[in-house]
């Protein structure tokens, strides 16, 4: 971290706000609290907006949202104790986004802590599993430095961070100097790796391309799209990174994994050579999916990441890279034009990947349901909001099974434009998620999907879309039931269904009681241009989509066994012979 070199005279809540300042903060979400009201204070003095939010998971998630959107840092804060409890889930989701959130903990103060005194508890073990660093500011001379500290490594490492900060630490007279950020640029990876990836490229008869969330956060998609376009290899997205290369392009495949695209998937079955380029190759994207073992186990695999922890993880790899994607995508185009020079299109590859496409296309109308009376077919509903969807709009998704479907549906060409729940797999994650990618980026409109079931856990934060002026739209799936489990009981437990039954208000009436507009679709041909109408409105809108019950697929059928009872009084609970 680089710093001024000329001490200042300051309080430590005015080293903390300039180191804020110095880091390029301009929004802060959270909830007010005493414990760091001192520096809160200054926020409008500094030219930093404060979000005041219903939930503090729905700031952290809005920070979250906020880091997707924009590449920068997002950051929250709460009062200690309860609010910062609060943080958990949201700040775990932020884990396994990869998103540079730096969650501000203030905590009780340094004189009394243990005592168990009010809204105390020990703050720093609970993100101990969720953060990439964490930092316990033990004196208020440290305040600016370790602030900055949070704010560099939230960056360069791509995960949330946390600063415990005591109460009473943002008190006194100090001198400090305020840390300024400054780049860091990772290479390629390995010469002789890079030159080895060339050369099984070179070689291959079907190299496929997986595009994780790295090629994304590097800004690598220009590079990936070269290197593709001179092999002629199909690329696929990663699992829930659908925005990781344009969909339009005639080499990309779509989505991996859970409700992804079968062209993919029988595309990268198909390969020799498969370059997994910023990804992680997680499980959840790796899993069978529509009765397809997918995962070309005798291929020869090239996996490049930034974190070396990764690399091999998940699966075994011929060639493993610590590098930054973009970078190594330029390298490995490099390389093989120094190896071959140009190369022509390989017309019969294209050929194959357009018909898998179209056979993928032509498979999602055949699955569509039909709509029953003032309900609409899920399957349907998806089409209609990608048809109607501006090719500019962001899109944040719930956990569900309708959420999850939409992953067949959900297609973009620009990068930084969907946000998932990721591998954490949180209720409640869209709304607020898409509220702060909206703060981030005004420029363009912000959709959420979300089940009826997660709705209730971040219906609240409408009030916050209304008093904040966030015109995002909420898309709810209104068909009555927590589907994911629904599915699951009616596949494995006789249709039983205990506590997965919901007696839903009119979510569009809720909405204008808020302040929102509130608008209730219950025909397909209405779909569109209500979707068309919110985000044309600019206003907080809530669309209250009434769905038929039609579940697709569970997410994993090796997560369950036929249920099996040995005492008498749960015999009728038993799986059938």
């Amino acid at each position: 971290m680089a710093t001024e070199t000329t001490k200042q005279r300051m309080t430590p809540s005015e080293a903390f706000v300039e180191t804020l300042v110095a880091n390029g903060v301009r929004d802060v979400f959270g909830i007010v609290g005493s414990a760091y009201m001192d520096a809160h204070d200054l926020f409008p003095l500094a030219g930093i907006r404060f979000i005041s939010v219903a939930h503090e998971q729905n700031a952290a998630h809005m920070a979250d949202g906020y880091a997707r959107a924009t590449g920068r840092h997002g950051v929250c804060i709460g009062q200690n104790g309860p609010g910062i409890t609060n943080f958990v889930t949201a700040i775990a989701a932020a884990y396994w986004a990869h998103s540079p959130v730096v969650a501000i903990t203030p905590e009780a103060g340094s004189l009394t802590a243990g005592l168990g005194g009010f809204q105390e508890t020990e703050q720093l073990p609970i993100f101990s599993k969720i953060t990439r660093w964490q930092a316990q500011v033990n004196s208020p001379q440290r305040i600016a430095e370790l602030t900055g500290r949070a704010f560099h490594y939230a960056l360069h490492e791509r995960g949330p961070t946390q600063v415990n900060i005591p109460r009473d630490h943002f008190y006194g007279e100090i001198e400090t100097v305020i840390p300024r950020p400054f780049p860091v640029n990772r290479g390629a990876g390995d010469r002789h790796a890079i030159a080895t990836a060339a050369r099984l490229l070179a070689d291959a008869s079907f190299p496929v391309i997986i595009a994780g969330g790295g090629v994304a956060i590097a800004e690598g998609v220009g590079e990936l799209q070269r290197l593709a376009e001179y092999l002629s290899a199909a690329v696929a997205n990663s699992y829930l990174h659908n925005d990781s290369f344009p969909a339009s392009h005639e080499l990309a495949a779509g989505p991996l994994g859970y409700q992804g695209s079968q062209a993919a998937m029988k595309l990268l079955a198909r390969a020799d050579v498969v370059l997994a380029l910023g990804t992680r190759l997680g499980p959840f994207g790796t899993l069978p999916q529509y009765g397809l073992d997918y995962w070309p186990h005798g291929a020869k695999i090239i996996q490049v990441d930034t974190d070396l922890r990764v690399l091999g993880l998940v699966k075994p790899v011929e060639l493993a890279i610590n590098g930054d994607a973009r970078a190594a995508a330029a390298a490995i185009a490099e390389e093989l034009r120094r190896l071959q020079g140009e190369r022509p299109r390989n017309v019969e590859r294209i050929a194959t990947i357009a018909a898998e496409k179209e056979a993928w296309a032509e498979a999602l109308v055949r699955q569509a349901g039909a709509n029953e009376a003032s309900r609409v077919d899920p399957r349907r509903a998806l089409a209609a909001l990608a048809k109607a969807r501006p090719a500019n709009a962001m899109v944040a998704t719930d956990i569900g099974n309708v959420c999850s479907v939409a992953n067949s549906y959900l297609e973009f060409e620009e990068a930084n434009s969907f946000f998932a729940a990721m591998a954490f797999g949180n209720c409640g994650y869209a709304y607020p998620t898409a509220l702060g990618a909206r703060v981030g980026r005004p420029d363009r409109p912000a959709i959420a999907y979300v089940g009826d079931g997660a709705w209730g856990m971040s219906l609240t934060e409408v009030m916050t879309a209304v008093r904040e002026k966030i015109p995002v739209v909420a898309v709810v799936f209104d068909n009555g039931q927590w589907g994911a489990e629904k599915r699951n009981q009616i596949d494995y437990f006789d249709s039983r269904f205990l506590g997965t039954e919901l007696d839903n208000p009119n979510f569009a009436e809720v909405a204008r009681a808020m302040g929102a507009q509130g608008l209730t679709v219950e025909h397909e041909d209405q779909v569109g241009d209500a979707l068309l109408a919110a985000v044309a409105s600019n206003q907080p809108t809530v669309i209250n989509l009434r769905l038929t019950q039609a579940l697709g697929d569970p997410f994993r059928r090796d997560a369950f066994k036929p249920p099996r009872r040995l005492l008498a009084k749960y015999a009728t609970h038993s799986a059938r012979d």
